[in-house]
């Protein structure tokens, strides 16, 4: 049979034992289930801690009941079988991690996938740098005495560099070392941290980017001898095509500001409309990840650190699209699907890229509203609950507003190359370039995910908000004709008093 008929990565993950951090996340989560449902892996080991009273066992059977997994689960009944829960803790010294747990990755682990991080852009220092630093530095030990170990992938994000205008494949050197950083928070409490936290971020813009740039100087410092790599996916949103179109678990980023946007809350924000807006989506992002395992374990596994190949996933060199596409095709698609929760008709939001003038129509459009809707709604014994909606609103924006005001050259051979290596069959099981992502049949489905997949509503009570969106539609055109009236009548009676006053003035 010709190599070209044959999948080298699928050969490539045949009878392995993967072991993943961040499994319970957005991109672990879809990384198990492509795991599970287009290679023929031994087993996944999954690094997951006790949460609310669930044992790390029951927190996997739980993963197993989300919507993504039912694909997998009719096409391999078994697939669960060949997930395994390892206790543990990125944040704890050794990962918290028994010893005969400990033994067993040792033994039996070919592949790495550390995906476990804070997302939380403004985290608290101490606890970012123990989970996105020291958290590293606990995997990169265990996986140097793993026995069998073909390939290491660290995931880190396309924003570590965000100090940079333009962001190569490569590892950056800091002024600042982790040894320094460290030693320097272990002196402090954690309210003296916060009080020097932007002193020690320098130029970049939150915890989060700065601690995932301390985490890769961590790779490149202990990297040496393991068959290791970076990964860096830009802002990674939606499932593209698989398993299910339009699949997602969180409100994170642009995807609050888009359900935001459809519901007619969000009026005003602070972006600027011309700058390319690096989004991926999260199906594609991770057959990214699986082929850059692949090719990583080809490389030289005696690598010194300044061989330590680094994927740039990102759209803007091959699809890029700018935040006005963004805002407009969601505008577009998602005015049919607008949740039975929205308060006001989805019409245009006014994207301002100057501060001043955000701050001054943020309190004018949203927060007066908000309170005087609020406080009516106290009078009539309601609970009020549109400050707060708000609150989190303005805190995505804030979040995502560094991201959205600026531009970034990125350069991403390597993944270019690695889409070229793959032969066809690969490509079509593991479609990772981007330059076969349709963005109009992205949105087709962006908003109506969220809507049913984040916000659970049936697309049965579609024909119920269509109604509701056409009354919405005539109380938002009637109230422009009302505030343009206005407007237009203390205009004219202005102009007119002013006049009476000039001609009072000159002929009397």
């Amino acid at each position: 049979m010709e190599n070209r008929e044959i999948s080298q990565i699928q050969q490539f993950y045949k009878g392995v034992n993967v072991f993943i951090t961040g499994g319970t996340g957005f991109l672990g989560k879809t990384l198990i289930e492509k795991l599970l449902r287009t290679t023929d892996v031994e087993t996944v080991y999954v690094l997951i801690r006790e949460k609310k009273g669930k044992t790390p066992h029951m927190r996997v059977d739980s993963l197993f009941d989300d919507v993504i997994f039912d694909r997998v689960k009719l096409e391999k009944p078994k697939c669960r079988n060949r997930v395994e829960a390892i206790a543990g803790d990125c944040s704890i010294a050794g990962l918290g991690i028994s010893i005969t747990d400990r033994q067993k990755l040792i033994n039996n682990i070919n592949l790495v996938f550390h995906a476990a991080a804070t997302v939380n852009f403004n985290e608290q220092i101490k606890l970012a740098y123990d989970i996105n630093v020291n958290g590293t530095k606990n995997i990169l030990n265990l996986a140097r005495e793993m026995k069998n170990l073909k390939s290491f992938v660290h995931v880190s994000t396309a924003y570590s560099n965000c100090n940079r205008k333009e962001i190569d494949e490569k590892i950056y050197e800091y002024s600042l070392k982790c040894s320094d950083v460290e030693a320097i928070l272990e002196k402090m409490t954690e309210y003296e941290s916060d009080l020097n936290t932007a002193r020690l971020l320098g130029d970049w813009p939150n915890t989060y980017t700065f601690t995932k740039a301390l985490g890769e100087s961590l790779i490149k410092e202990m990297g040496k001898g393991l068959p290791i790599g970076i990964f860096r996916p830009s802002i990674v949103i939606s499932t593209y095509k698989e398993p299910i179109p339009g699949w997602i678990d969180n409100l994170y980023g642009p995807t609050g500001i888009a359900v935001s946007t459809v519901s007619g809350i969000l009026r005003v924000t602070f972006h600027d409309q011309t700058k390319i807006a690096d989004l991926v989506p999260v199906d594609t992002c991770v057959s990214a990840l699986l082929a850059t395992s692949w090719d990583i374990s080809g490389s030289n596994p005696k690598r010194v650190a300044e061989d330590i190949p680094v994927y740039n996933y990102v759209s803007s060199p091959e699809n890029p699209i700018i935040w006005e596409e963004f805002k407009c095709l969601n505008l577009i698609n998602g005015i049919p699907y607008t949740p039975s929760s929205s308060i006001w008709y989805p019409a245009n939001v006014n994207v301002l890229s100057n501060l001043l003038l955000f701050k001054i129509l943020t309190f004018f459009i949203h927060i007066l509203p908000a309170t005087v809707i609020d406080l009516f709604s106290i009078l009539r014994g309601s609970k009020p609950r549109l400050f707060k909606i708000y609150k989190k609103i303005h805190k995505f924006s804030e979040a995502l507003s560094y991201f959205s005001t600026r531009e970034w050259k990125f350069s991403n051979n390597n993944v270019q190359i690695l889409w070229d290596k793959m032969n066809k069959v690969d490509q079509k099981l593991f479609p990772m370039s981007m330059q076969t992502v349709s963005w109009l049949l992205f949105f087709k489905n962006y908003i109506r995910g969220v809507r049913k997949y984040i916000l659970k509503e049936s697309e049965s009570n579609l024909h119920l908000c269509k109604t509701r969106n056409r009354r919405l539609h005539i109380a938002h055109q009637t109230t422009k004709i009302l505030i343009t009236w206005l407007g237009c009548t203390l205009l004219f009676n202005l102009i007119r008093g002013t006049l009476n006053l000039i001609f009072s003035i000159v002929f009397y």
